[in-house]
């Protein structure tokens, strides 16, 4: 006879098993899907398109709008798009945590380390900033020795060591061409870091759109005080209308790219989530760097911006401090068997869990795991 081994609406169908009266059931091999390291990578390189896309926006829109208002916008679209989403997807997303002082810690870290990022926009070329605010992955393994105890070796400090000279080459700190400027994306690294610390420490107990809801949603509450205070402690004059407290005199100028900031950007993250829920961390970490010469040719595109040979200097030992740090972590991680979480899933789950399975389904006839899922 015909059996059906099916799932709940949102799930694939998992096998069809024919028997015969005189036959032992078994289960067949499932199709293989495609490779999750395919998936993982596929999805930070599109996801690195939608990030230099929304930062282009950013240098285009703060011509006419102040950093707080861009900001503020994108966290409203940003929530508007994932509370839909979490509660279409239900457990384990949840819109509300018991965790939100921290939360709230790591949300106004966004805000004031990203407000420092595009602060530097208007004076600084699109590569030049980023590269810059790409210490901060040696940061956060700085970070994270200092104030986990995570275990750091001699290889790894090396690394740390070699990206923190390309940090400083990248800066170009000689009396002669040293910009103050590129001090504000080195300290959003810095905040954004902190933010990453407080992200491990919530660690597996909240799924990654719960984070990236609260996160988001308490830097759009703290953006606005922000830029607020900021104008009241510093006089922010005329020459630098980015950073002033004030909407915009006259008709609004390309409003439409307003939401489309906040939608791009929020593209961008859930690709992001999803490349780290089904692929290691270790293997598709590397691949961030990707938006550097992507940022590089854009930049060069729309604002014939050729970054000095520092920069490109910089570039070069930072990315590989990177990668050697990732690739020291894929050592490290090698034959684990890091099956991502469910938790960490954005969009609804494809398969069943194997705990969910009877334990009967699971073995083959000869009672072995030939026909485990």
């Amino acid at each position: 006879m015909l059996e059906l081994i099916c799932t709940a609406d949102k799930t694939q169908i998992l096998d069809i098993a024919m028997t015969t009266p005189h036959s032992t059931p078994s289960v067949a091999a499932p199709v293989r899907p495609t490779s999750r390291a395919i998936q993982g990578i596929l999805c930070v390189e599109i996801g690195m398109l939608f990030f230099v896309a929304q930062d282009a926006l950013m240098k285009t829109l703060l011509d006419t709008y102040p950093i707080w208002l861009l900001m503020f916008v994108r966290s409203v679209i940003a929530v508007l798009i994932l509370v839909p989403l979490i509660l279409w997807l239900g457990s384990p997303h949840r819109l509300f945590s018991s965790l939100w002082p921290l939360h709230v810690v790591r949300g106004t870290l966004f805000a004031a380390g990203f407000s420092l990022f595009y602060a530097a926009f208007p004076f600084m070329g699109l590569a030049e900033v980023s590269t810059i605010f790409f210490s901060a992955p040696l940061f956060t393994a700085l970070m994270a020795a200092v104030f986990l105890g995570e275990k750091i070796g001699w290889h790894r400090i090396g690394a740390l060591v070699v990206g923190f000279v390309g940090v400083v080459i990248a800066m170009n700190p000689s009396p002669a061409n040293f910009n103050w400027i590129a001090l504000l994306p080195l300290l959003c690294a810095v905040f954004y870091s902190a933010g990453q610390v407080i992200a491990r420490q919530i660690g597996e107990r909240e799924s990654s759109l719960s984070v990236g809801l609260q996160t988001l949603f308490f830097a759009g509450l703290a953006i606005l005080p922000m830029g607020w205070l900021v104008n009241q402690v510093f006089p922010i004059g005329e020459d630098f209308p980015h950073l002033q407290f004030a909407l915009p005199q006259g008709p609004w100028p390309q409003p439409y790219l307003l939401p489309l900031i906040g939608f791009v950007g929020m593209c961008g993250y859930i690709l992001l989530s999803r490349a780290y829920q089904v692929a290691d961390a270790s293997l598709v970490a590397p691949f961030d760097y990707t938006y550097l010469p992507l940022v590089t040719a854009l930049g060069y595109l729309l604002w014939a911006e050729v970054p000095p040979q520092s920069t490109f200097l910089g570039m070069i030992l930072i990315v590989g401090a990177g990668l050697y740090l990732g690739y020291r972590e894929l050592r490290a991680t090698a034959g684990r068997d890091e099956v991502a979480l469910v938790g960490e899933s954005v969009f609804p789950p494809t398969s069943i869990p194997i705990t969910q399975i009877p334990e009967e389904e699971q073995r083959g006839p000869s009672g072995g795991d030939e026909g485990t899922l």
